[in-house]
């Protein structure tokens, strides 16, 4: 591949993975982000004097990684030391309802048997090999394939295949599909929850991302470090295989020349050529003409009514009573249709906010480590509508002080100083992220054809090739690691093609 050169745009998970893929692979790669440290939202803030995860805070899918760094020649163990959780979650209504879910699935069976009955525990075991037989139905036909159509995705399964694409319920939504299984209303909200791991709502998403719950069983992982070791770790290793990294290298254009993307332009006027350019970020910000309008028809539009969830979060240091926490914990809302009614009809921030609260000190079991005060992620929902309502102060400080009243009403009180906590807000995520509103997962997964819309490697420019969470298989860590690993694959079969 010798005097091929790729510039990768945006040091997010894709384009760490694609960059070391393609340099490993022989390319010259240079990667452009304009931040002074890798990682996208795979961040970290500072908060009391302490480093906290602000972005995504589990790795799952363990094998997409393994197979990255095997690309490399080297092994993840080599860089990173992981630990599973063998509680995936501790859920609360309230002060007395309270209920984990484990590693071991049977475990889970026998805690939810506890705590709603044998009936609902025998549902769990069947919705666990119903999400167990649509992530096998999915897996190499769809998520790690590259972007597939209707026709496509059906020949890849064959015959004897189809009536498990039938069985993957496309065309039942998420909500409705658990009932199914679950009578326990706590239950239908726990297991509904996972349309959110993708930015969307349950009563809209399909039934499908059921497979999620299985993605989970199969090991959830705790990084050593924390999270932003993860980015690190890949930059160190691209840099290793050969790619330039330069921090602070704002990309404001693709070039095109002869029809073709040819380069980038940087925000300080200095311009790179290339063969190729993949562009590792929102496919709004490409529409929105953010990279340039010659590039700005590459992909579709992504209209504003269908942008995922962004979200507030507090990143924090303060001692914690009450309410024994888990690394993960969910504090459901009373009104969990009402919350979704908020956010995606009202375009609101919700009233009633489900709570999710990282305990970054704690283990896999939920013991912490010394000290009064402990790091913690508090995380509410919220609607990408950050380059439209900024909202005010005050709507913040009703959302902080509903946030934190949910909690207590669940039994956990947190002692919260304002010069130790971190605030950011969906307008934040917005100038983090440009051209997105704040939207966290790129387009909501709502409809029976919402994962067919996301586009592929390839854009329609020759030469400009896309990745990251708003692109096909969709947004999550490994999901944003294998989108970047197909772009490199689609760019070295285009270049080896060229060649030839």
């Amino acid at each position: 591949m010798s005097g091929r050169h790729v510039i990768v745009v945006g040091a997010g998970m894709a384009g760490l993975a694609a960059a070391v893929d393609l340099a490993a692979s022989g390319h010259k790669v240079t990667l452009l982000e304009r931040m002074d440290a890798p990682g996208g939202k795979l961040r970290e803030v500072n908060a009391g004097g302490r480093r906290i995860d602000a972005g995504p805070t589990v790795l799952t899918m363990r094998g997409v990684f393994e197979g990255l760094y095997a690309h490399a020649g080297t092994t993840l163990a080599e860089h990173l030391v992981l630990k599973p959780a063998r509680i995936l979650a501790r859920h609360a209504w309230d002060e007395d309802e309270r209920l984990d879910l484990y590693a071991d699935r049977q475990q889970s069976a026998d805690a939810i048997g506890r705590f709603a009955g044998a009936a609902e525990a025998r549902g769990y075991l069947a919705f666990c090999a119903r999400a167990r037989r649509i992530f096998q139905t999915l897996e190499g036909s769809f998520i790690q394939a590259s972007r597939p159509n209707l026709v496509s995705l059906a020949a890849r399964v064959g015959l004897r295949g189809i009536p498990d694409l039938w069985n993957i319920s496309p065309f039942v939504s998420l909500w409705r599909a658990i009932g199914g299984y679950f009578r326990d209303a706590r239950l239908h909200q726990l297991f509904g929850r996972y349309a959110t791991y993708c930015g969307s709502s349950p009563y809209l998403s399909p039934a499908t991302l059921m497979l999620i719950a299985h993605v989970e069983q199969e090991g959830v992982w705790m990084v050593e470090g924390g999270m932003h070791r993860i980015a690190a770790s890949l930059a160190q290793l691209a840099a290793g295989c050969g790619a330039v990294i330069r921090y602070g290298a704002d990309a404001a254009e693709v070039t095109v020349k002869g029809g073709r993307a040819s380069g980038v332009r940087l925000a300080g006027g200095e311009v790179l050529t290339a063969d190729a350019v993949l562009a590792n970020a929102d496919i709004a910000a490409i529409a929105d003409g953010r990279f340039g309008a010659a590039v700005s028809r590459a992909v579709a539009p992504v209209p504003r009514a269908s942008r995922s969830l962004s979200a507030i979060t507090w990143a924090l240091m303060a001692p914690t009573s009450g309410f024994s926490l888990s690394r993960h914990n969910v504090f459901f809302s009373p009104d969990y249709a009402r919350e979704f009614d908020d956010i995606f009809r009202h375009l609101r921030l919700p009233s009633a906010p489900t709570v999710y609260v990282c305990a970054q000190d704690r283990d896999g079991d939920g013991l912490r480590a010394t000290g009064a005060a402990e790091r913690l992620l508090c995380l509410v929902n919220a609607p990408a509508t950050g380059d439209i309502n900024g909202y005010t102060g005050s709507e913040i400080d009703q959302c902080e002080q509903w946030t934190f009243s949910r909690l207590q009403q669940c039994g956990l009180r947190v002692e919260r100083v304002p010069t130790r906590q971190v605030v950011t807000t969906p307008a934040d995520f917005a100038r983090l992220f440009p051209g997105t509103g704040g939207a966290l997962y790129g387009q909501a997964s709502h409809g029976w054809m919402a994962s067919f819309r996301r586009p592929g490697s390839r854009s329609r420019m020759p030469g400009l090739y896309l990745a990251g969470g708003s692109v096909h298989p969709g947004p999550g860590l490994p999901m944003a690691a294998l989108s970047g690993r197909l772009a490199a694959a689609a760019i070295l079969a285009d270049c080896a093609s060229m060649r030839r």
